[in-house]
């Protein structure tokens, strides 16, 4: 079953040329939005996915009225692939239900884990020059050793809880444990 996907940017958009294209390739239902493709939530569009079932074909005029980004593109249209959805493109002659159009599915991912490598690569390299400059990276410590020495203060008194202490402390018991391993037990002299 062909179902049809047609969207607008703005409410004074009208989505007349992407309704007749789709009804002249054959779709049974169509989808209209009005939506920003930079929205991550398109009602109708979720709608239409929820409506097919494997071995239906979502149709859209152009690539841009599915998606916004590149990333966007390959996520819809692994998310197609994996709910066994095909996808045709009634401009740019794309359809996933063909070799061909598999095969451009395929460099999309492959341009995609490459986006995904160089990100990768930079986050490293950023990373080790930080670290270069004597800087570390990840979260500061929860704790200095000023903390830790309040917390066994209080930890020797008998009256003051485990659970008291973190509160006060401002962290969770785990925290607590984490920085002081045997809690109270660890600070009582025997």
């Amino acid at each position: 079953m062909l179902i049809g996907y047609a969207r607008v940017s703005t409410q004074d958009q009208d989505p007349t040329l992407q309704l007749d294209a789709l009804k002249q390739a054959g779709c049974e239902k169509v989808f209209t939005e009005k939506a920003s493709g930079a929205q991550r939530d398109r009602p109708q569009l979720t709608a239409a996915l929820d409506y097919m079932r494997p071995g239906d074909t979502l149709v859209v005029w152009k690539l841009d009225r599915l998606a916004r980004s590149l990333r966007q593109l390959i996520d819809t249209v692994e998310g197609l692939q994996e709910k066994g959805i095909g996808l045709l493109c009634l401009t740019e002659l794309i359809d996933t239900t063909t070799s061909g159009g598999k095969l451009i599915c395929h460099i999309f991912g492959a341009l995609a884990e490459f986006e995904r490598s160089v990100i990768q690569e930079r986050t490293r390299a950023g990373l080790a020059s930080a670290k270069a400059r004597g800087k570390l990276g990840g979260r500061p410590p929860a704790w200095s050793q000023a903390d830790i020495q309040a917390a066994k203060a209080l930890l020797r008194d008998p009256d003051i809880s485990v659970e008291d202490v973190a509160r006060r402390m401002g962290v969770a018991p785990s925290t607590l444990y984490r920085h002081i391993p045997g809690g109270r037990n660890a600070v009582i002299e025997r």
